[in-house]
């Protein structure tokens, strides 16, 4: 039995104008003794349709594995068919829906980068929130800029509508029972470790990991941890 669980793919899901380069460390010590598949945040206006569509492409069982946009989406498919996923791991992500004065200057963002300043949109909003010092001028802040520019306006647009339309999911984590493992950076200013504290009271099977010097993105900022402990748990 322990050999079939092992041979269940992991799917990864990635953040906000994110591609797969964000799992890049997980991907490449994950990939020793697994299977690792990719799955885009992207190609609709909310994250139901983004969920569905990812569903259908999915095995019949897998464990899934996903970072900010990424998790909001995940906990969506764990409401719509949680009998497909044997593992759950949500890393710096939110179950809330969003606030309005967050959706208030996404509006604006959206205006900004219809008008082509989709650089300076992620250097000046984004950027900023995603690591534990606030840089916007390291190898992680390049390589988040660009795949924000690799993406596209469109694709911008499309995550952001999706983020400002979603629901609570309070409900959904109260009726999660898959073993899940909550992941955060000690320094996320967008989605901190009260939120993942709250979510693992929620979640009845769940354990909570913060991971030191690491803000938004742990899966770069601190890699070594981040691997440590989805093997130890994955295992």
């Amino acid at each position: 039995m322990a050999k079939e669980l092992m041979k269940l793919p992991i799917v990864l899901i990635p953040g906000l104008m994110c591609d797969m380069r964000l799992f890049k460390p997980q991907i490449s010590f994950l990939s020793r003794d697994r299977t690792v598949v990719s799955a885009s945040p992207y190609g609709f206006n909310t994250v139901e349709e983004i969920a569905k569509n990812i569903i259908k492409s999915m095995p019949k069982q897998f464990i899934l594995v996903r970072l900010s946009l990424g998790g909001i989406v995940a906990i969506e498919i764990a409401r719509l068919c949680q009998e497909k996923i044997h593992k759950l791991i949500l890393m710096d992500t939110s179950y809330l829906a969003e606030p309005e004065h967050i959706s208030i200057k996404r509006e604006s963002q959206i205006r900004d980068v219809e008008k082509g300043n989709l650089k300076t949109v992620m250097v000046k909003e984004h950027i900023p929130n995603y690591l534990a010092d606030g840089s916007t001028s390291n190898p992680i802040s390049d390589l988040c800029i660009e795949m924000a520019l690799q993406l596209g306006s469109k694709i911008f647009v499309q995550q952001s509508l999706a983020l400002m339309s979603r629901k609570d999911q309070t409900n959904t984590l109260k009726n999660i029972e898959i073993p899940t493992m909550l992941l955060c950076g000690e320094y996320d200013r967008l989605c901190n470790v009260k939120i993942h504290q709250k979510m693992h009271d929620l979640i009845y099977n769940s354990s909570l990991n913060i991971v030191n010097d690491a803000g938004h993105l742990p899966t770069l900022e601190n890699p070594l941890k981040t691997n440590r402990i989805l093997k130890k748990w994955l295992d």
